[in-house]
């Protein structure tokens, strides 16, 4: 018993040349209609890495929201009564775009962004300005026979959830196209 409502937004301009600048701004909200029972276990955001499914995600019922730099499924807080997701999430995505091959046979693009994203699992609170960034490079070739592959360098600039360390490098391999 409860509602979901998402939110994506995209844009895209020229910046120089064939220089691309991509900005994305992603929301999301879980509510529930009885304010008494809150809201479940299922289709909580989970946040970080590639966004990717992994660990059984598409069986627990989870909704994976990537956040390179930093581990898959690494940013969830856990609520009092010990349930994993957040019911509110925020991501905001800068993406400078170069194309290497225009070719339809095979189009290569290499990339550089900054973003940051968070989610909680109280409204209370929720902070549009409490962040997690990271900033990398990476590419993505499209083939026809194959769809979308990736491959991402992301440095995750701050501490995880319930960790006293720095995310740190990581890498990113993706296949087909990430929507949030």
């Amino acid at each position: 018993e409860y509602h979901k409502w998402m939110f994506d937004a995209s844009y895209f301009t020229t910046v120089i040349g064939d220089l691309v600048l991509n900005a994305r701004a992603n929301f999301g909200y879980i509510g529930s209609y009885k304010k008494e029972v809150g809201v479940g276990p299922f289709e909580r955001f989970w946040m970080g890495g590639s966004g990717l499914s992994g660990q059984g995600s598409f069986i627990i019922g989870r909704e994976i929201i990537s956040l390179r730099g930093y581990e898959d499924n690494s940013i969830v807080p856990i609520d009092n009564k010990n349930i994993q997701g957040g019911v509110i999430y925020n991501k905001f995505v800068f993406e400078l775009r170069y194309p290497v091959s225009l070719n339809p046979s095979a189009t290569i693009y290499v990339l550089g962004f900054a973003e940051g994203g968070n989610t909680t699992n109280s409204y209370a609170e929720y902070n549009v300005n409490k962040l997690y960034k990271s900033a990398g490079f990476g590419a993505r070739i499209f083939m026809p026979a194959f769809g979308l592959i990736g491959v991402d360098w992301g440095y995750g600039f701050d501490r995880l959830p319930f960790s006293n360390e720095r995310s740190g490098p990581q890498f990113h391999f993706t296949i087909g196209q990430q929507f949030r």
